[in-house]
């Protein structure tokens, strides 16, 4: 189970989702790959498959509407260490889904390792994987 307080669960991944849809269109280019790995990513993350494209919505309204990470990681720093751990992978797929990281995906890894108290040594490992699974 990804979140701790299951009757809320829609609601933790619309948090959730909307923190993977920040890291999206933080390059301004939120392309239907990155939309593809969001979904796959909300399904694994327990969503119904019926709720996913309302979760995705209500997550879209919720990211224009802040300018602040910090309400979209609390659910994810409730969470396993193995899934705060996937959800990181998740983040860095999306990044590099189109090739190349720039300064503002990495400004926003750096700033979330911090918040999800994710070490450099374990966050430099998770990109390492990705971007060579992903070169």
């Amino acid at each position: 189970m990804f979140f701790k307080n299951n009757k809320n669960q829609n609601n933790d991944l619309i948090k959730v989702t909307a923190l993977l849809i920040h890291a999206a269109k933080i390059d301004e280019n939120f392309t239907i790959e990155e939309e593809k790995i969001i979904e796959e990513t909300i399904l694994n993350l327990g969503a119904n498959k019926d709720d996913v494209k309302q979760i995705i919505i209500e997550s879209k309204k919720i990211e224009e509407k802040t300018n602040q990470i910090l309400e979209f990681t609390r659910e994810v720093k409730n969470m396993e260490e193995i899934n705060k751990i996937k959800i990181i992978e998740t983040l860095w797929r999306i990044i590099y889904s189109n090739k190349d990281a720039d300064m503002y995906e990495t400004n926003l890894m750096r700033r979330l390792a911090g918040l999800l108290y994710i070490d450099n040594h374990t966050m430099g490992n998770i990109k390492a994987k990705i971007e060579k699974e992903n070169s």
